[in-house]
């Protein structure tokens, strides 16, 4: 099957047309109403053929090849078409991958176990989450959930105290829980392209470098602020796990009893003095039966509950003073009384708020305008509406604000909204000068536009993310503001579109340094490009970064998986992967293997005996070729590595105590 389909070439089908020629593959696109001129210039040069007429015919799909479509992108406007095409493709050929555009969660599932082969996004959601990031300053890149493992992509530019300083060079930041994707110098222009693993492992440190790194997020809780202090000592790495874990959970509470509603203030008051009056009931019994002679344990409980309740005089109906009881105890009763009486108004006062809400409903307020260090969202449609959700999923402050009237009271309730102003109104009453970030993602690129330049002029500290459509405004209005994150978000989508129609899942997306990175996930085959090679190979062969790996034989995923693990039929494999990579991958293109390692010398037969081991393992050759090398030194092992690989078997060997060194050779491979 040699073609691609792209039925419908709205802006979303254009650039999934560009995407897929990227590749190399012949795209055939079926479009119902041709506009007059392309949003992407030259589109028609990207097309081996283009078809007049409704996608969702058969009488039309027929005059394709349909027998030799492999992938077909269905991405118009319109869901029910989307949906139609679908099942008329299916009909006609049983193998043809299904890419449709779709917000039909349960619909979508439900077809993919009928018709097979086909998955589902809806392009809207598909970069809500780069939006939000984006939002959060330039540290965090990305927050990811695969399978369970919360993975997140942060940048660090390296401050003068940092502890990762103290390395002798840059690779002994990798550990079992982080990873790093790249390294810049301090002074080096930035890259406008994504290149994983083009970092010099033994490179120094310096102050002010930038490092991008993947790392859990239980790891990234561990250490978070570690290093602040350069004369801090090192503390027990368990001491830090549980006490950061105990923060952490008590942190928590405290924020959801405090962040209770109004409706919710007298229950509050109720639990607060309820926990009171038990402790002074337990207080009160203990002190009676040790302070007041010829008490027993029952009969203080008895007169604590007694005061408690109110009954104080009861107790102390004379004038005169009771010299066998303590004054300090006498003043403790009174004491007892007065708090127990406050109790029972606050327990009448709950019973009078339960019976007011069973009798009568009262609207929600909703939560004020946040005052500062907040993000404003501008543009609550689908995109706005999915990227307010991510943020308070991530526990952050946030202002909507549409220009458009609410239908209805009750919409956006639990979200602090401005609505119905004019733009200049809005803006003012969106406290713009001490808000951290604004989001503007309305549907009108010169509303953005407008709205962005005026975001700036009033805070120009803020982080600022905007949305654009078309290649031409996203250059332009980044130059006009070069500190702005300008996300296209059809663009983004189109990548993810692109690489499902290969048969990839795509789990997720993020965007930095102005390119895409795709969260992809193989299952491993036979004659697949990545069966038989080591997670290495794939590694820096292709240019991606695996971070998850699955034996079949396995019940759990293993995070940042050993280099030396190679894929079998049935092992699962999730990457961080640029368009570059995932064609690389498809094209089964590997980049060659330059560099060698000269062994010199090792100091005992111990050495040589861990030497041939870590060689079979790390280089991926036979024990057979190790031990003749490690039998005849010094030799150059005959066979060749990628760099990290190269260096990576000098520093295990070093360890071994053998001595070696890395040469390149750009010879061609034997």
């Amino acid at each position: 099957m040699d073609y691609f389909l792209v039925c419908g070439l709205g802006y979303l089908g254009q650039h999934c047309v560009v995407a897929l020629k990227k590749f190399g593959v012949k795209v055939i696109a079926i479009e119902k109403q041709p506009p007059p001129q392309w949003e992407i210039k030259n589109l028609d040069h990207y097309l081996d053929r283009l078809i007049i007429g409704d996608c969702s015919q058969a009488n039309i799909l027929l005059q394709l090849p349909i027998s030799q479509i492999r992938a077909a992108l269905i991405v118009t406007t319109v869901e029910k078409i989307n949906l139609e095409t679908a099942i008329t493709i299916r009909t006609l050929n049983a193998n043809t991958r299904l890419v449709v555009r779709s917000v039909r969660d349960n619909l979508n599932f439900l077809l993919s176990n009928e018709l097979g082969n086909f998955i589902a996004y809806e392009p809207k959601h598909l970069p809500a989450n780069a939006y939000a990031l984006s939002a959060l300053g330039k540290e965090t890149i990305s927050l990811l959930n695969l399978g369970g493992i919360k993975i997140r992509i942060n940048r660090l530019q390296v401050p003068g105290y940092h502890h990762w300083l103290s390395y002798s060079c840059v690779d002994e930041i990798n550990n079992r829980h982080r990873r790093i994707l790249s390294h810049d110098r301090q002074g080096d222009s930035p890259s406008q392209s994504i290149e994983f693993h083009c970092w010099h492992p033994e490179a120094k440190i310096q102050p002010q470098d930038t490092i991008i790194y993947v790392e859990t997020e239980d790891n990234y809780s561990l250490n978070k602020g570690y290093g602040i202090n350069p004369n801090r000592k090192k503390i027990s790495l368990n001491f830090l796990y549980y006490r950061s874990l105990i923060q952490t959970k008590i942190s928590d509470w405290v924020k959801n009893f405090w962040g209770l509603s109004l409706k919710q203030q007298v229950a509050r008051v109720a639990i607060i003095y309820g926990l009171v009056v038990f402790l002074l009931l337990i207080t009160g019994t203990v002190l009676f039966r040790f302070f007041y002679p010829g008490t027993t344990l029952v009969s203080s409980f008895y007169v604590t509950a007694i005061l408690l309740l109110g009954g104080y005089s009861d107790l102390f109906d004379s004038f005169e003073p009771i010299s066998t009881l303590p004054e300090w105890l006498q003043l403790f009763s009174l004491a007892l009384t007065v708090t127990g009486t406050a109790f029972v108004g606050v327990l009448y006062a709950l019973l009078t708020q339960a019976l007011l809400s069973s009798k009568f409903q009262f609207y929600n307020k909703r939560p004020p305008i946040p005052e500062a260090d907040h993000v404003v969202v501008i543009g609550l449609g689908k995109l706005g509406q999915e990227i307010t959700k991510k943020l308070r999923e991530l526990k952050i402050n946030v202002l909507g604000l549409t220009f458009n009237p609410i239908t209805s009271q009750s919409d956006f309730l639990d979200l602090p909204l401005i609505y119905g102003h004019s733009l200049v109104d809005s803006l003012q009453l969106a406290n713009l000068e001490t808000a951290s970030s604004v989001i503007v993602v309305t549907d009108d690129d010169i509303v953005n536009i407008e709205t962005a330049l005026l975001t700036q002029k009033i805070n120009p500290h803020c982080q600022l993310v905007i949305r654009t459509n078309g290649d031409t405004l996203t250059k332009n209005l980044g130059r006009l503001l070069p500190e702005a994150i300008i996300i296209d978000p059809y663009v983004a989508a189109a990548e993810v579109f692109t690489g499902a129609a290969f048969g990839e899942n795509i789990l997720g997306l993020s965007c930095w340094q102005e390119q895409t990175v795709l969260v992809t996930q193989y299952h491993i085959e036979e004659q697949d490009t990545l069966q038989g090679l080591s997670i290495a190979e794939v590694a820096y062969g292709y240019g991606v970064v695996p971070i998850i790996y699955q034996d079949k034989s396995e019940d759990e995923a293993i995070f940042l998986p050993s280099e030396d693990r190679s894929l079998m039929p049935g092992n699962l494999l999730i990457v961080l992967a640029t368009m570059a990579g995932l064609q690389s991958i498809e094209a089964g293109d590997l980049k060659p293997k330059q560099w060698k390692l000269k062994i010199i010398k090792a100091s005992s037969k111990m050495s040589v005996f861990d030497g041939i081991s870590a060689i079979a393992r790390i280089a991926g050759c036979s024990l057979k070729i190790a031990t003749e090398t490690m039998n005849n030194l010094p030799a150059t092992l005959p066979v060749k590595m990628y760099h990290h690989q190269a260096t990576k078997l000098k520093k295990v060997l070093q360890q071994n105590q053998i001595e070696s060194v890395i040469e390149q050779s750009l010879a061609p491979i034997s």
